[in-house]
């Protein structure tokens, strides 16, 4: 039972439990080892001794394992203790797109663009390791608190053996595909519906199907075209409706048939929203929308009762992390189904009918053979003679109308043999052979101890057989080669007989080369030919500059963001004559360089072409004669020099003449001078006649004013 303040795998401190499901608990820790804080996933208690729960538990470890990427909620670390199993995993701090989405009731266009484009990069790093997430749904992908989209829960992903495989998983019947709601099978193509449906909801706040069992939203998925996304909000670009439409389609083939087309028109439609620039494939008949026949109806039913059944016998659901509104992460918990081969296709109509058709053909192959065995071996006397070598030939039951004989062999003796001589021996028979180990006191290490197919039967060529062998008294123990480099670890297991898987991940804190972490971990005994997971450091992630120079700002800035960097706060806005008004012009780091998550890229805007400057270089000389006629040598004068678009440029009172003037970067050709001076009259002197009065009358002051033009100078 896990506990606080625990240690699990003598390096992570388990610190709080931060969410809870059907199948699994998940807590916070702290790795003492790389000094980080993680998130446990640890399978319950009651499912632990359950052969089905730990298996479909490491299934999901398994699958995303893997997949280091920055659109993924990576996997660190996978193990068992004291019957604990647990899975280490990045712990990411945000909120899950369903909640943002029912935050904000419906995101922009270019929110939800911007938002599909990480979830689709997530998602093609997957399918680039043959790895198909098959519940793609706003629940299961993580918005953290720095802008990155993250895909996380692969609890019922499953590895692609080939192109297409057989699935009896179904995701949230909401997002579901056709395909799976048929119980048909599922590729890369179903993961891209399910996507189609999410950036449907981003756009318009709801799910295109909705009905009142699973049933009925299943059927809608197979049957009902999928509505316009542009019904329920008008502005949505035609590209981007395009883009929701092809990916929607009933029959994979007019899908996106990889994630990489789908990225390269999420991104043209950041471009040119407007373009009609989506391909849609032309429909044919094998492809077109059909009616759902009684069949499917009957077949979906039966489905849903084993989903019903299934989940209420073993509550065995899986919990996509979403993030508390305190920003914890909690998981929310979704059904899931075990990948178990259920016959979803009984009809018993068909099988009497088959059974006929088998019995018909069985008798007319007979009379067939027969009549040729006479032909061509009547008169020989060895005809009843067993041959000698070991390979026989059956007529398949199965397919009593073939005329191929289909090649059987006897499986030899292996026990008490090596490996090596039992695995050859199988190969020259035409078998395949797989071989696992277990400790064993009393047969010698390397000798076959047993196989699951019993000696002397008869086996088809081809079959894989699977031999135990002895790992010999006691297992190996595996040697620590965290924190030296992957040269020396894979010398240093090899040499002990393991065998040496690598996979790569970046690191803040590991130089690149370093071993990391290792499955299993060190000092745990495993038989000898046991492989060894090795994680090597590739260094601190580094992120590529994206060209940011001629996109707008609101662009650029998307930009940069989408691609994991911060653009400063302060944007400059500048004359350019390279790049026009409102366009970018300038970044601090250019395209195609790498530099750590996070840097601040600053960029400049242009302010479009800068205007023509001009300089004034002037002589103010004192008024003339012509100017200011009562205008007296020596008088204060106020000059004012004032340009034509309104800049005051000199402002002065002067009795001395000459006065310079010189002024650049003027951004008109000229500009006005107006001198004010003041003139005082004579006082008058005058008698009264009356009185012999003498009377004195001061002279008055007031203002005069003229102005000059001045023509400013071209830089």
């Amino acid at each position: 039972m896990v506990k606080i303040g625990m240690m699990i795998g003598d390096r992570y401190e388990v610190l709080e439990k931060i969410g809870t499901g059907g199948m699994s608990d998940v807590y916070k820790a702290k790795c003492h080892k790389l000094n980080r804080f993680v998130a446990i996933k640890v399978l319950k208690q009651e499912f632990s001794e359950n052969a089905n729960f730990v298996s479909k538990f490491r299934t999901e470890a398994q699958a995303a394992a893997g997949l280091m990427h920055p659109n993924i909620v990576n996997v660190y670390d996978v193990g068992e203790e004291d019957g604990i199993y647990y899975i280490v995993m990045e712990l990411v701090e945000g909120i899950t797109l369903k909640k943002y989405i029912e935050k904000k009731a419906r995101l922009s266009f270019k929110e939800a663009v911007s938002i599909a484009i990480q979830v689709s990069m997530g998602i093609e790093a997957a399918h680039n390791n043959h790895i198909i997430h098959r519940d793609i749904k706003p629940q299961n992908i993580i918005i953290s608190k720095d802008g990155k989209v993250k895909v996380t829960d692969f609890g019922i992903a499953k590895a692609a053996t080939s192109n297409t495989i057989t699935s009896n998983v179904m995701g949230s019947v909401h997002y579901t595909s056709p395909e799976q709601a048929r119980g048909g099978y599922s590729d890369e193509k179903s993961d891209i519906y399910s996507l189609g449906i999410t950036i449907f909801e981003m756009l318009t706040g709801r799910v295109p199907f909705n009905g009142e069992t699973t049933v009925a939203i299943a059927i809608k998925h197979i049957q009902e075209e999928l509505p316009s996304p542009k019904e329920f909000v008008p502005e949505i670009p035609n590209s981007v409706e395009g883009i929701v439409i092809k990916c929607c389609q009933k029959s994979p083939d007019r899908r996106y048939q990889s994630m990489q087309e789908l990225i390269g028109d999420l991104k043209q439609s950041l471009m040119n929203p407007d373009d009609d620039f989506v391909v849609q494939n032309d429909p044919d008949m094998q492809a077109g929308t059909r009616m759902i026949t009684d069949s499917d109806r009957e077949q979906i039913k039966r489905r849903a009762v084993y989903q019903e059944n299934h989940y209420h016998n073993y509550d065995e659901r899986e919990e996509p992390m979403r993030m508390r509104s305190d920003s914890e992460p909690v998981y929310e918990s979704e059904p899931d189904e075990e990948d178990e081969e259920d016959d979803y296709d009984y009809n018993p109509r068909m099988e009497k009918v088959t059974t006929a058709l088998a019995l018909i053909g069985g008798v007319v192959f007979c009379v067939v053979a027969v009549i040729l065995a006479i032909k061509v071996f009547g008169g020989r006397s060895d005809a009843n003679e067993e041959p000698d070598s070991p390979i026989i030939t059956e007529q398949p039951s199965e397919s009593p109308s073939s005329a191929e004989e289909i090649p059987y062999v006897k499986m030899p003796q292996v026990k008490g043999k090596s490996v090596e001589e039992a695995r050859n021996a199988l190969t020259d028979l035409g078998i395949k052979s797989e071989v696992t180990y277990e400790e064993s006191d009393t047969i010698e290490a390397g000798e076959v101890i047993s196989a699951d197919v019993e000696e002397g039967t008869e086996i088809r060529v081809g079959t894989t057989v699977k031999l135990t062998a002895s790992a010999g008294p006691q297992g190996i123990p595996v040697p620590s080669v965290t924190g030296i480099s992957y040269d020396e670890a894979n010398a240093r297991l090899t040499q002990l007989g393991f065998a040496v898987t690598r996979v790569e991940g970046y690191s803040d804190e590991v130089e690149e080369g370093i071993v990391m972490s290792q499955v299993p971990s060190a000092d745990t005994e495993v038989a000898k030919g046991t492989n060894i997971t090795v994680t090597v450091s590739l260094g601190k992630e580094k992120i590529w500059v994206p060209k940011l120079l001629g996109l707008s700002e609101e662009e650029g800035i998307f930009t940069a963001v989408e691609a994991g960097l911060k653009v400063g706060e302060e944007i400059a806005y500048v004359y350019s004559s390279e790049y026009p008004e409102g366009k970018i012009c300038y970044q601090s780091y250019s395209n195609g360089s790498y530099v750590d998550p996070g840097t601040v890229l600053d960029i400049k805007v242009s302010k479009g072409p800068e205007a023509d400057t001009y300089r004034c270089n002037a002589i103010i000389t004192e008024p003339t004669a012509e100017e200011a006629p009562d205008y007296e040598a020596g008088t204060e004068v106020t000059v004012r020099l004032v340009t034509d678009d309104g800049d005051v440029l000199l402002e002065t009172r002067i009795s001395n003449f000459p006065q310079a003037a010189n002024y650049y970067g003027l951004t008109c050709s000229g500009g006005t001078i107006t001198m004010t001076y003041s003139v005082t009259t004579e006082g008058t002197t005058t008698t009264d006649p009356e009185t012999g009065e003498t009377i004195t009358t001061p002279g008055e002051t007031y203002e005069n004013s003229f102005t000059r033009r001045i023509e400013f100078t071209l830089e």
